[in-house]
């Protein structure tokens, strides 16, 4: 039974969720909470899987609340998805940046909703390969020096510093193994190793991580 706290300072949207979600044989809510303090306060005590996150809310926000969330949360047990209006609110790029494991807009339909908190939950991210990139350039600057020293690379295999690479383009598993003429499970164990070695929650992380160590840039081809 995969475990739900809804985070929004909307009465009637939680209510909403909350509907969709009891209604799934799979899923239950475990706390509702209506600013990012009281968000952070609730995952402490009830553990859940998922947390939806509103970014905008009054006083702690959806930003600020996800980071509390991954810094308290050192298994990784809680993941975070950030709920959004608009697809590039300038907020989404810091939430995946503070550990959210992706985010939706809060117009996807139920069985989407369904299906991505599923996902989630399995350890993969909800961020369309489309809309990461969409993110990244908006949000990361082309030409500006890498936030993360190069040198965090190191560690990586000449293989998976290119599987890291292609994961930042949003090229899916299947995608980078056509790429590489290599089998999909092969891809998998390199994706897994890249995460493992640079201390990455999911996919998501690793695209921030290539762009902010400067691998790939925004704007950037293939």
């Amino acid at each position: 039974m995969i475990s739900v706290l809804l985070a929004d300072d909307q009465a009637l949207v939680r209510t909403g969720f909350r509907m969709i979600l009891e209604n799934a044989p799979d899923m239950r809510v475990v706390g509702e909470a209506s600013d990012g303090a009281e968000a952070a306060r609730s995952v402490r005590a009830a553990r859940p899987d998922i947390v939806l996150m509103d970014v905008r809310m009054p006083g702690v926000d959806g930003v600020e609340a996800t980071r509390r969330i991954c810094a308290d949360d050192t298994e990784g047990r809680t993941r975070v998805l950030i709920l959004t209006t608009f697809d590039l609110d300038e907020y989404v790029y810091a939430a995946l940046r503070a550990g959210a494991s992706g985010f939706l807009l809060k117009d996807t339909l139920a069985p989407d909703l369904l299906s991505a908190i599923r996902v989630v939950t399995r350890g993969e991210s909800v961020v369309a390969p489309s809309v990461t990139r969409r993110l990244l350039d908006r949000y990361v600057t082309a030409g500006e020096g890498p936030v993360v020293a190069p040198t965090a690379l190191e560690s990586l295999t000449e293989r998976e510093r290119e599987v890291l690479g292609l994961i930042a383009r949003g090229l899916s598993n299947a995608e980078i193994a056509g790429r590489l003429f290599l089998s999909e499970g092969t891809i998998k164990t390199h994706v897994s190793r890249v995460l493992t070695k640079l201390a990455l929650r999911d996919r998501v992380q690793a695209v921030v991580f290539a762009y902010e160590c400067g691998l790939v840039r925004a704007g950037s081809g293939s």
